[in-house]
């Protein structure tokens, strides 16, 4: 018998009515490996004209990486660091956040075009050795910094760290993967037993893994140490991903850290609006939440 964990999404309003379903943390499962956030974004259908308030407002983060991609869709980031760039499906946007940095993510294209939005945001925490780094952003695109594959039915995509052989170009900072699967019917592959914590997360379709039937919406933590077989039953969007553990965590609204005090510092900060804000997007931010811990 398996002693996988599962873990449905739950919805999260980010404001304004743009919803998530969001899968880690959760009670049971805060990280797997270094990935201690995950929401699926859609897929929602926008049309154009969309108000302002589906947008994320700027707001800060501390000590992670965020990785945003997309299936469908397009969303606009600006950042502190006076980034800005589109980001479109198949591309990664890998943002070091280290002592600190404010983004948006807007929905202009949708707004003037409308779109189908589908997608997926993670956060991967970062050692202690480079949670104060200097912040960075990252956007990257095609074969040759995304490695690709495709057989028996999976057509895929590194989205960072290394797996089966390919290294993607995202500047990670621990081992881990984070590959995009589509699945066609029948499609099968096999995920390794190299990293001690692993996960598989059906964004679309429905998969069999271990003789269990995943629905979209499920995540499943994988119990470590034996390669696994996954085969759509359905067309599928598969997300796995995993890695090593880099130890405990602390979240506090968008802030992750090993030490509560710096969290304290950070929403201090913002809150008496010691981040810039960033470039060419600085008339407005999210307030920190009352009661944010």
């Amino acid at each position: 018998m398996n002693t996988h964990c599962l873990i449905e999404q739950r919805p999260h309003d980010l404001g304004g009515g743009f919803k998530v379903g969001r899968l880690l943390p959760f009670r049971k499962r805060r990280m797997v490996g270094p990935f201690i956030f995950f929401d699926h974004m859609g897929p929602m259908q926008l049309a154009p004209g969309i108000p302002r308030a589906l947008d994320v407002r700027p707001h800060p983060h501390i000590g992670l990486s965020t990785v945003t991609y997309l299936y469908s869709g397009a969303i606009t980031h600006r950042d502190s660091l006076g980034c800005q760039q589109e980001i479109r499906p198949g591309e990664v946007n890998w943002m070091t956040a280290g002592k600190g940095i404010t983004h948006s993510e807007r929905l202009e294209y949708a707004r003037a075009h409308g779109a189908n939005m589908h997608g997926a945001q993670a956060w991967v925490a970062l050692p202690e050795a480079h949670e104060e780094d200097e912040p960075s952003f990252h956007h990257l695109q095609g074969a040759a910094q995304l490695p690709e594959f495709e057989e028996h039915g999976v057509r895929g995509r590194l989205i960072a760290g290394r797996l089966d052989g390919q290294q993607a170009a995202v500047p990670v900072y621990s081992p881990l993967f984070y590959q995009h699967w589509d699945m066609r019917a029948a499609g099968r592959r096999s995920l390794g037993a190299q990293y001690p914590e692993r996960a598989v997360y059906v964004a679309w379709g429905e998969i069999e893994l271990d003789g269990q039937i995943v629905a979209a919406g499920t995540m499943v933590v994988l119990e470590p140490g034996r390669a696994l077989d996954i085969e759509a039953r359905e067309p599928s969007i598969v997300m796995v991903l995993g890695g090593e553990p880099i130890g405990e965590r602390h979240i506090s609204w968008n802030f992750v850290s090993s030490s509560r005090e710096r969290l304290e510092q950070a929403r201090v900060d913002w809150q008496m609006q010691r981040m810039p804000l960033p470039v060419g997007d600085d008339q407005e931010f999210i307030p920190l939440p009352a009661g944010a811990a």
